[in-house]
């Protein structure tokens, strides 16, 4: 049976539950993976949505604002592309319509999990924009997504955003670094923006024990987490994929960008980090 990923859900659900439990000013306003999901009525109260979680929570949405962050930042540079890979339930394409004027978006992700939202796009009444792209991909068997994104429509010769967020821990170094290869491949002003995992050694006990729980989660569900990293060690690795400027944005940073200043003392988790990778010179 065709559906989403189990994981992708929750995350648009965490992304949700921002705008039902958090005070204002929220980072981000998506209701529209809500209704993707169609979770039914008790979803806030299963133990993924409890306060336990309520730090990674912030570290799903922060991550979000910064690649839409990116994405505006990018237009005023003149960089027109987002590729988004393992898109899964993401929303920006159907609810900035502010960017879509502009941008291009292309979803990248499994054939039966597009088929599926594509679906449900339709049954919720909503027109996805002309700048939205679905490209299915096989990432075991299939074509490197350079080349699907490309047979989509993807300009070759212009720059691009790159988003891998929330993908790295179900990878092998190995198939991280690739992925970032490709990237370091596109044309020059590009740039990619990809999470990790903290490797365990340097958290301290409480963060130990939310990975501890959410990793725990993921591999109930099928999808083991297999890869973490110190900062140092993710910068190395796309430095070494070919990227000229690496820089790292840490939960602190992230903190400061959309966090600062809440009485509700929401915070991102220290146990996931964030880089931007820059290729060739700025657009």
């Amino acid at each position: 049976m065709e559906g989403p990923d189990a994981t992708a859900v929750i995350v648009a659900l965490w992304r949700a539950a921002h705008v039902l439990v958090d005070a204002p000013p929220h980072v981000i306003k998506d209701e529209v993976g809500l209704r993707l999901a169609d979770p039914g009525r008790d979803w806030l109260s299963q133990p993924v949505m409890g306060e336990l979680f309520r730090p990674w929570r912030a570290s799903i949405i922060g991550r979000a604002r910064f690649v839409e962050d990116l994405a505006a930042d990018g237009l005023r540079e003149g960089v027109r592309q987002l590729v988004i890979l393992g898109a899964g339930l993401d929303s920006l394409a159907l609810r900035r319509a502010d960017l879509m004027t502009r941008l291009r978006v292309f979803e990248v992700d499994d054939p039966a999990t597009q088929r599926w939202k594509r679906r449900r796009i339709t049954a919720m009444g909503l027109h996805p924009p002309p700048g939205l792209v679905f490209v299915p991909v096989d990432f075991e068997s299939g074509p490197p997504w350079t080349e699907a994104i490309a047979a989509a429509g993807f300009d070759q010769a212009a720059p691009a955003i790159i988003a891998a967020t929330g993908v790295t821990q179900y990878l092998t170094r190995e198939a991280t670094a690739a992925t970032m290869r490709l990237a370091a491949g596109l044309s020059a002003g590009s740039r990619y923006v990809s999470t990790f995992i903290m490797a365990e050694d340097i958290l301290g006990p409480q963060e130990r024990e939310l990975v501890s729980r959410i990793a725990a989660r993921a591999a109930q569900l099928g999808h083991p987490w297999i890869s973490s990293f110190t900062p140092g060690q993710f910068v190395a690795l796309a430095r070494d994929a070919g990227f000229r400027d690496v820089r790292y944005v840490s939960p602190q940073k992230l903190t400061e960008l959309y966090f600062a200043g809440r009485a509700d003392l929401l915070r991102p988790s220290r146990a996931s980090g964030l880089i931007v990778a820059s290729l060739g010179a700025d657009p």
